[in-house]
C-alpha cells in the first residue's frame, strides 16, 4: 500500500433499510418504534468491524408519498438524539449527526453537538444541510421554503456561528484550582459575537469545550454554492457519482476549490455512497437482489393507493423506452429473445443490468421476467453485488484510482446486510492493507479520519 492514508469507511444508517423494499425482506427491521434495539445492534456491528463512523441523515417532514419512494424517511430518530444515545453504548466508533441550517437555531445546535462530543469522548461529527423538502417550511412556522441562495447565505453564517460557539472555552480556561479557590480563568471564556443578516448570537456557550475543539464537518451537494461551502469548511465532502471517472473529476475539483479557499488539498476528504449486496457466493448475493426487486410494489392493474408512483406499470415502462409491449401480458411474463432483439439501446442496457444483478437469463432455467426490469427502472439503485472479495474489488478500484477517499455504506435492509458487509467485506479490505488499525478507544473522530488540528474559527475576544 502507498503512503496515502487509509480508506475511510462509514455507514449511513437507515434503520428500515436503504432500498425502498428492504423493509419487506423476511429478516429486516421494519418498526421505527423499536429503533433503539436496532441502533444498538448496528452500532455493535460497526464498532466490532472497526468502521470509522455511523452517519445519521435527516428529513424534516413526512407524508404518505414517502411510503413508496423513500420509506426510511417516514419516521426516524432525530440525529443528535441518535448519536447521543449511541455515545453511551459505544466506545470507539465515530457518530455523525445532520442539522438543517435553514431551520435550526445556531446556539441550541452548538450546545447539543458540543454536549454529544463531551459525552462521547470526542467522537461526534456534524453534517450541515440546507434542506430540499418544501413541507419543512410549514413545520417551522414559515410560509415558503427559502430559495437556494438564501439558504446558503444562512448556512454560511450558521457554520461560522457554530464554530465560534464551539470555541467559547479556551483549552486551559477551566482551572479548578481548589487551593486558590478559582474555578475558571475568565480570560479564557470568549464571546461568539456573530451578528449577520440571518444569524445573531452572542455566546459564550454554556457547555464545556468539545474534546475535539472543532467537530469534523460534513457537507454534500452539487450546486455551486454547496461546493463552495464544502471547500471552505468541510472535512468530508459527500458526492454522488455513477462512475469512478466522474468521482475522480469531482475529487479534483473539490480539492482545488479547498486550495482556492486557503486550505490544503488534503484537508478535505471525498466520500461516495455505496449500496453493497453481499453474500458467501455470487449466486446468493444475486438472489437477494432478485428478492428485493420482487418486493417492490408495482401497478399490476388491480388498483393502487392514492400516493402510488406513476412509473410502476408496464405501460409506463413501454412509454419511457418506446417499446412495442402489450401491457396486458402482466409483469410476470417472461422476457423473450424476440423482445430483447427489438429493444432500443437504453432498454437493452437495463435488461442486461437486471440479468447481471439477479442471475436471471433469457431462455434459461431462472428466466427473466418483466417484474425485476420494471422494478429496477422504477426504483433505481447502484447495487454492488457479490462476495466479500468481489465487493472489496469494487471499493479498492475506486480508492486506488484516487476517485475517492472513502465510502458511506448503505444497507438494503437491516441488520442482515450490514452484518454481511462487516463480516465479509471489511476483513477482506483489511487483509489487503486498505484499512488501518483503529481499535484505540481513546482516538477522537478527527484522529480516526486523519484530520489536521483544527484551525481556530476566529480570534477570540474576552466575554
Amino acid at each position: 500500500m502507498s503512503a496515502r492514508r487509509a480508506l475511510i469507511l462509514g455507514a449511513m444508517v437507515r434503520t428500515i433499510g436503504a432500498y425502498p423494499s428492504g423493509w419487506r425482506h423476511p429478516d429486516a427491521h421494519d418498526d421505527p418504534a423499536q429503533d433503539a434495539e436496532i441502533l444498538r445492534e448496528i452500532a455493535r456491528i460497526g464498532e466490532d468491524a472497526g468502521l470509522d463512523y455511523l452517519f445519521f441523515g435527516d428529513w424534516l417532514a413526512t407524508g404518505p408519498d414517502l411510503e413508496f419512494a423513500n420509506p426510511y424517511l417516514l419516521a426516524r430518530i432525530d440525529p443528535v438524539s441518535a448519536v447521543t444515545y449511541l455515545a453511551g453504548v459505544t466506545s470507539r466508533i465515530g457518530l455523525i449527526a445532520t442539522v438543517n441550517t435553514t431551520y435550526a437555531d445556531a446556539y441550541t445546535f452548538a450546545r447539543s453537538s458540543a454536549s454529544a462530543d463531551v459525552l462521547s469522548g470526542g467522537r461526534v461529527g456534524v453534517n450541515f444541510v440546507t434542506g430540499a423538502e418544501p413541507r419543512a417550511a410549514g413545520n417551522h412556522g414559515r410560509d415558503l421554503h427559502a430559495d437556494n441562495a438564501t439558504r446558503y447565505d444562512r448556512a454560511e453564517e450558521f457554520v461560522n456561528a457554530v464554530r465560534r460557539l464551539w470555541e467559547s472555552w479556551a483549552p486551559d480556561a477551566w482551572i479548578a484550582d481548589k487551593i486558590g479557590g478559582r474555578l475558571i480563568d475568565p480570560a479564557g471564556l470568549h464571546a461568539a459575537d456573530h451578528d449577520g443578516e440571518h444569524i445573531r448570537v452572542t455566546g459564550p456557550l454554556n457547555t464545556a469545550r468539545p474534546p475535539q475543539g472543532q467537530l469534523p464537518i460534513v457537507h454534500a451537494g452539487t450546486s455551486e454554492r454547496s461546493r463552495a461551502l464544502a471547500a471552505r469548511h468541510a472535512d468530508l465532502a459527500l458526492i454522488g457519482a455513477p462512475t469512478a471517472e466522474l468521482a475522480a473529476a469531482a475529487r479534483v475539483e473539490l480539492r482545488a476549490a479547498a486550495v482556492a479557499a486557503g486550505r490544503d488539498a488534503d484537508d478535505i476528504r471525498i466520500i461516495a455512497p455505496v449500496l453493497p449486496v453481499v453474500a458467501e457466493t455470487s449466486a446468493q448475493a444475486q438472489a437477494i437482489v432478485d428478492d428485493l426487486l420482487a418486493l417492490v410494489p408495482l401497478d399490476e392493474g388491480g388498483g393502487v393507493p392514492d400516493a402510488f408512483p406513476e412509473n410502476r406499470s408496464l405501460a409506463s415502462l413501454a412509454t419511457a423506452f418506446a417499446l412495442d409491449l402489450d401491457p396486458t401480458i402482466g409483469v410476470d411474463a417472461i422476457v423473450t429473445a424476440e423482445h430483447t432483439d427489438a429493444l432500443p439501446d437504453a432498454a437493452a442496457a437495463l435488461v442486461h443490468r437486471v440479468q447481471r444483478l439477479t442471475g436471471r437469463s433469457i431462455g434459461g432455467a431462472h428466466a427473466l421476467t418483466w417484474r425485476p426490469v420494471l422494478a429496477l427502472w422504477a426504483v433505481p439503485a447502484a447495487f454492488v453485488v457479490g462476495t466479500g472479495a468481489e465487493v472489496a474489488d469494487h471499493l479498492a478500484q475506486w480508492y486506488e484510482s484516487e476517485a475517492i477517499d472513502g465510502f458511506n455504506v448503505l444497507s438494503a435492509y437491516q441488520p442482515g446486510q450490514f452484518r454481511a458487509f462487516a463480516e465479509l467485506v471489511v476483513p477482506e479490505l483489511r487483509r489487503r492493507g486498505l484499512l488501518s488499525d483503529r481499535a484505540d478507544p481513546a482516538v477522537t473522530l478527527r484522529e480516526r479520519l486523519g484530520l489536521a488540528d483544527p484551525v481556530p474559527a476566529h480570534t477570540p475576544q474576552p466575554a
